[in-house]
């Protein structure tokens, strides 16, 4: 606690200017809400949410494609934070079908080697879930096994946020559960202050101060305060295992429009497993008719408590968007250590 007491000091010496980072990471969120390290930083600083949630950014057409799936007499599993996330008709929870709950994908085809029935994994997550998504795949498993691809890459997406300029960003703190897997080399490519931060409370204070001693230098390059667990070129043996199975893909994000090359794919010589194709089912777009937020938060440039539903109509119990229900969307978080905006 004297080593962030200390950190938390010298980012009060130096922060001079109006300074907005944004971190990638649900995780990250947590906690910095968690030990309150907003309270600790000078008012010019602030931190916002992105896209770090892969359960948040997961957008409806592809909760009704899982809701589809159960039309059609399909076993569906995946992971407990899906189940709530609302969809055009209910989601997952309410939809009265065989929907389980598995710690991987791993569990979903054991299920699938105890039934004859079509069991069909709904596959979210980043880099971080996508390599074992891909070995499992490589082992081959039952032909009455398939998976519903919701994954996502992290650069298009921070390549999207840069090009736009809403939250007027003067960094990243970039996520470092995916850098773990992915290293950061391909962060290189954007010309702004980053940082690679743990999740301890000292690492996400050493990772605020290395964005603002940066930005007071005019520098922008990607500094490493997550060493023991990243390093620049990754888990190559995991990153080549994921490019075995997956190809990148056109999809869309919740709050985003259609990305290029932000999502994962199967390609062609795994497409047995490829659910779309086995069940014909397409993602569609669907237009928002919520007064629900979501989308500006996972963008940075609205708070939880900006939205009108926060803690009345949307709480964990009733969630009307992906972020009040994941524990690692920023509307339950902040709705969870009942945080209000400063």
């Amino acid at each position: 606690m004297a080593v962030g007491k200390e950190i938390a000091r010298k980012i009060h010496d130096l922060v001079d200017r109006d300074m907005t980072f944004m971190h990638i990471c649900g995780t990250h969120e947590a906690a910095i809400a968690r030990h309150g390290i907003r309270s600790v930083l000078p008012e010019q600083l602030k931190i916002v949410m992105g896209p770090g949630c892969p359960v948040c950014i997961t957008p409806q057409g592809e909760i009704d494609a899982a809701l589809e799936l159960v039309d059609r007499d399909c076993i569906v599993a995946t992971y407990g934070d899906l189940l709530r996330v609302p969809g055009s008709r209910g989601s997952l929870e309410s939809s009265g079908g065989d929907v389980r709950v598995v710690q991987g994908v791993h569990k979903a085809v054991d299920i699938a080697r105890s039934t004859e029935k079509e069991v069909v994994f709904v596959s979210v997550g980043f880099e971080t879930t996508a390599p074992t998504v891909a070995a499992t795949l490589l082992t081959r498993p039952p032909d009455n096994f398939s998976i519903l691809s919701c994954h996502r890459l992290v650069p298009p997406a921070m390549k999207w946020l840069l090009e736009q300029g809403e939250a007027s960003l003067h960094g990243f703190m970039l996520p470092g559960h995916v850098c773990t897997v992915t290293g950061y080399a391909d962060y290189e490519q954007f010309p702004v202050p980053q940082v690679v931060a743990g999740f301890e409370p000292d690492d996400i204070l050493l990772g605020l101060l290395m964005l603002v001693q940066q930005v007071r230098e005019g520098a922008h390059r990607i500094d490493n305060a997550y060493p023991r667990a990243v390093c620049r070129e990754g888990n190559r043996k995991a990153m080549d295992l994921m490019y075995q199975v997956f190809e990148p893909s056109d999809v869309e994000w919740r709050g985003f429009p259609v990305i290029p090359g932000s999502g994962l794919k199967l390609r062609p010589e795994f497409s047995m497993y490829d659910a779309q194709i086995k069940f014909g089912i397409e993602f569609k777009h669907v237009d928002k008719h919520t007064a629900c937020i979501c989308d500006k938060v996972l963008r940075g440039i609205a708070q939880p408590d900006d939205c009108k539903l926060f803690g009345k109509v949307c709480t964990p119990r009733t969630p009307v968007g992906p972020c009040m229900v994941s524990h690692e969307g920023a509307c339950k978080i902040w709705h969870t250590y009942q945080l209000k905006k400063a």
